[in-house]
């Protein structure tokens, strides 16, 4: 839909969202603004690419024709403002990071500011490998909004993250230094310390806003310290707001030489607005790096000739997607890994940095697996009758390069090869731990073919925020289940040899009593798993996936049918399936009952009980204090 141009000189937006209610939210608002219109939207995105194209070859008709009639409906926009999440529900529809990479290869001068839903770090992370000029959060105050669509606009890359610290290229502080704002009117002593009293409070306030958003990202919160952090998040942002109009200082004009305003001034200056890095690439992983960004774009028109096309990093090929993936993964790599789930896991043993090495080799030797694969030209159909070898030569080459291939120790008199003892155990670590990693064939399908990628039975394709977010989450799972798997042989085999454990274990786990009592309870582990947890997620339909949250290893749940497995059910296995059943079915009427029981105790306690032996109570003392009575009216008569 297109609407009357405004003039040249004004900030011409198309709005690209599917929800129709936010579209028309977002006009109502920008009423407001004299020079800002939305003049164009669309609700999917080839309407959008529809839109587009005929608007800029119509201008280029026009230009050619050497016309200069600016009032023409198609003059082209400024800037694009498009949801990440687009076409989300539809998989089959054009998604919003494939559409934003083909905007920015047929207009690549034009702006293309996302906004997003998600809050997940690997969403951003895709925005800038598409080549976008800005990314925000939708849930981000309107006012801050088009603080960043005017930046956008003017050719300043902006990235906020999440609604509550906004983060931006470095370049701002430069610009806010190079171009000093002046103002619309005399600041004066007073204005100055308002402004220096405003900006303090603020960033007290986004430290503790930091803090306590720190915190609410803590897995193992209670309900209730969960609700405390919020309420307490919800004052610091009212705070905040409050600050701002309560100690406000006259506002910035924008200048023709491109000064900025008050509020961009005071971001540029705050120093809890830090630049927020793009995710480094991994060391010998490929990686597609994003397009140069113009840096100097006019708000005014856009010449059309200036808009051709031009090669760009592309989200939906598979080696970008799997780029953006693996940088996310490797960034977590590089942070805590203490295991905060209530489970023993195999790489607990290992020395930090081992642990480290080794998860950062796994997920090396996957991307070569991933190429080879490619190489080889294997079809998508193979790889499900492929996956149980794929997995195992994996684990047989990260057992190789981590250990090295002729790492020998002593035992007694004899030298042992450690390589060829663990790989001996290929069939129980196969059955034991690989077979049963969950999604690998999803993945490999995903990362090789961009097929779609189910969360919660709803198939979303590449691409798409949703299937990048459950992308990394199965990755992680991945590389933490085959790091597993490469030490489970270690402790069966070389678990008290003294160089190993020097060169490899924890410095808590040395001695042989912590190393033993480590072996059982991951004994214990595998058991429970097999005749409780296993069966437990099977009648729940849910995967249970070790993940990296960036500070810890955590365990989270994923939904996932698997009546087919419940149906094959036998043994131990089936009959704990048939207690939960039975409990589910019991519990609820038996607590009626125990309550109903209970109630009818209680009533009889204070009602019956209570009250008789109130009565007998009361009748004592009447009887004590009829006695006393007696016995003073006695002796009073005796006297006279």
């Amino acid at each position: 839909m297109i609407s009357q141009m405004p003039s040249s000189d004004s900030l011409r937006l198309m709005l690209i969202d599917a929800d129709a209610v936010f579209r028309s939210s977002i006009k109502v608002w920008f009423d407001q603004y004299a020079d800002v219109r939305i003049v164009a939207e669309a609700e999917d995105g080839e309407t959008a690419l529809q839109i587009l194209d005929t608007q800029f070859q119509t201008q280029a008709a026009i230009l050619d024709a050497g016309s200069t009639d600016t009032s023409s409906p198609f003059t082209p926009i400024n800037l694009i403002v498009l949801d990440i999440g687009l076409g989300q529900p539809q998989p089959n529809q054009l998604q919003g990071l494939d559409l934003g990479r083909i905007l920015k290869r047929r207009y690549p001068a034009l702006p293309l500011l996302f906004l997003s839903a998600s809050p997940e770090p690997i969403v951003l992370a895709a925005a800038q490998q598409v080549g976008a000029d800005g990314y925000c959060p939708k849930r981000i105050e309107p006012t801050e909004l088009m603080t960043v669509i005017r930046r956008v606009a003017a050719g300043q890359p902006c990235w906020i993250r999440d609604w509550q610290t906004a983060e931006s290229q470095s370049t701002e502080n430069n610009l806010a230094r190079s171009n000093p704002p002046t103002l619309a009117e005399p600041a004066g002593a007073l204005a100055g310390f308002r402004r220096n009293l405003r900006m303090s409070g603020i960033q007290q306030i986004e430290a503790a806003l930091e803090t306590v958003t720190t915190e609410l990202q803590n897995l193992d919160l209670s309900l209730l310290d969960r609700a405390i952090l919020a309420g307490q998040q919800r004052e610091l942002r009212a705070a905040r707001w409050l600050l701002n109009q309560l100690l406000a200082t006259p506002r910035l004009e924008a200048s023709p030489s491109g000064r900025t305003s008050d509020r961009t001034s005071d971001r540029a200056l705050d120093p809890s607005r830090r630049e927020l890095p793009r995710p480094s690439p991994a060391a010998n992983l490929p990686t597609n790096p994003p397009t140069n960004l113009p840096t100097n774009l006019p708000t005014s028109n856009l010449d059309p000739a200036a808009l051709t096309t031009q090669p760009s990093s592309a989200i939906a090929e598979p080696s970008a997607i799997r780029s953006i993936a693996f940088d996310a993964v490797l960034a977590k790599i590089q942070t805590g890994l203490l295991n905060q789930t209530d489970l023993a896991l195999e790489i607990d043993i290992l020395k930090e940095d081992k642990k480290r090495d080794l998860l950062y080799l796994i997920l090396r030797k996957f991307e070569d697996l991933l190429n080879e694969l490619r190489y080889s030209q294997v079809a998508v159909e193979q790889l499900p009758w492929k996956r149980s070898t794929l997995l195992l030569d994996l684990w047989q080459m990260v057992v190789i390069d981590f250990f090295g291939k002729y790492y020998t120790v002593r035992l007694g008199e004899t030298e042992r090869e450690v390589v060829e003892t663990l790989l001996q155990d290929a069939l129980v670590v196969q059955s034991e731990i690989l077979d049963k990693i969950p999604g690998v064939t999803d993945l490999l399908q995903h990362f090789l073919f961009q097929t779609p990628l189910a969360v919660d039975n709803v198939p979303y394709a590449a691409g798409n925020p949703e299937s990048l977010a459950r992308a990394e989450l199965l990755l992680e799972n991945l590389i933490i289940q085959v790091a597993n798997a490469v030490m489970q042989p270690l402790l069966n085999h070389f678990a008290n040899v003294e160089t190993i454990k020097q060169n490899f274990y924890d410095r808590r786990l040395l001695s042989s009593r912590e190393i033993e009592r480590f072996r059982n309870d991951l004994s214990w582990r595998y058991r429970l798993n097999r005749v409780f947890r296993e069966p437990k997620d099977i009648f729940e339909s849910q995967y249970r996936l070790f993940i990296l949250t960036g500070r810890a290893i955590k365990q989270t749940a994923i939904y996932a049918p698997r009546s087919e497995e419940l149906a094959d059910l036998s043994g131990l296995p089936y009959l704990v399936t048939l207690a939960l059943e039975t409990r589910d079915a019991v519990a609820p009427r038996l607590r009626s009952v125990v309550s109903f029981a209970g109630n009818g105790f209680v009533y009889v306690l204070t009602e019956v009980i209570g009250r008789g032996l109130g009565l007998v109570g009361r009748g004592i003392l009447k009887g004590l204090g009829n006695v006393w009575q007696d016995t003073k009216y006695g002796r009073d008569r005796n006297q006279r």
